[in-house]
């Protein structure tokens, strides 16, 4: 069998026409119904199909050698990625259910989920967003729970599902790697431009709070209703997210939350999933302009009280501290002073200097 990517017919200037065709899979058990996408770039490709003993539907991943340009390194980055996915075991993860090779390619088969991708063109309202944002961050947590935490790497909202009940999906492991496991120098930048928290763009180890920066950038986009390959717009040049002209009607603290899940600097972020997740429970995340005066007071009001209250102990030790002085100057001074008595035997006058 040869590699599906490799079945593309060009039709002189007008692009690549791909051959109305799928690849047949039966011999190992399994029926091609439709093209879910590809990446052509990638040399990657999803199909939905079913099993035919059973008639379950699974999803088939091919990743085409020649394509790609790389045969080695790509069967590594699928065996990597089966590893991780056999260690999981969450609803929200599609399991893996099996793994096989045919000329210049590798399939990848995987348990279905019905539910579309964010990537696709679709708008929510702040408060779904926010069930989105729970619905990952307990993904996130569970994933970083394990014995050996793992870092996904590449979330991004075309690695999302979300159903009609906004239960939330992540797929697509490729790039995850275990926490303190070593990197290859070629696979420290291998994420999405925009959606990669800055240390992994400089080469720095990640950690649990890596992702957070993605789920962050993915949301600002959901909040935005921008493109993910339209993410550079909410940038500005100091490399900051600069969104909130865009949502004037979310709440104050929900913007609080989603710059501190976008800090560059990753020790400003939350430390891991559950802190941010915690976090986030008690938001409400739609505020007016009157919420917005009343969240600002409220922080100058803290301000005020807590500089006041320096300034009362600063005082109150100034105080303290002259009292003391004088204290000690008067006991010096009436020490000096019977010093003197017993040395003349002034009896008289010094029994009433020193209050004898």
């Amino acid at each position: 069998m040869v590699c599906e990517m490799e079945l593309d017919v060009r039709n002189g200037d007008q692009g690549v026409i791909p051959l109305n065709h799928h690849p047949d899979f039966s011999e190992l058990g399994y029926q091609v119904i439709s093209e879910l996408g590809r990446n052509r770039e990638g040399g990657r490709i999803t199909y939905l199909a079913n099993v035919l003993k059973s008639n379950q539907q699974v999803v088939i991943k091919e990743f085409c050698f020649a394509r790609a340009g790389a045969d080695l390194s790509g069967v590594k980055a699928y065996q990597r990625e089966i590893e991780i996915l056999q260690q999981l075991n969450h609803s929200r993860i599609p399991r893996y259910i099996d793994s096989f090779e045919m000329p210049g390619a590798f399939y990848l088969v995987q348990e279905y989920k019905n539910a579309p991708s964010l990537g696709l063109k679709r708008s929510f309202n702040p408060e779904e967003i926010k069930q989105i944002a729970l619905s990952i961050l307990e993904i996130l947590v569970y994933l970083q729970k394990q014995v050996s935490p793992i870092i996904h790497r590449d979330i991004k909202p075309e690695n999302i599902l979300v159903d009609e009940e906004l239960n939330a999906y992540l797929v697509d492991f490729g790039l995850a790697r275990i926490q303190g496991a070593k990197v290859a120098l070629s696979s420290f930048i291998a994420g999405t431009p925009g959606f990669m928290p800055p240390e992994e763009q400089f080469g720095h180890s990640l950690t649990e709070a890596s992702d957070l920066y993605s789920l962050g950038a993915t949301l600002i986009c959901l909040l935005t209703n921008t493109r993910s390959v339209e993410i550079g717009k909410l940038i500005d040049d100091n490399y900051r997210f600069n969104f909130q002209q865009l949502v004037p009607q979310i709440s104050p603290r929900f913007r609080w939350w989603l710059m501190k899940m976008v800090e560059r600097n990753r020790k400003r972020r939350y430390a891991n999933a559950a802190i941010a997740l915690k976090a986030l429970g008690t938001i409400e995340v739609v505020g007016s302009a009157a919420g917005t005066d009343n969240f600002i007071s409220t922080i100058k009001a803290r301000k005020r009280a807590t500089l006041l209250g320096l300034a009362t102990v600063v005082t109150l030790a100034a105080v303290a501290g002259t009292l003391i002085s004088y204290q000690s100057g008067n006991t010096v001074r009436q020490l000096s002073e019977a010093r003197e008595c017993q040395s003349f035997d002034l009896s008289s006058g010094c029994q009433d200097k020193i209050g004898n």
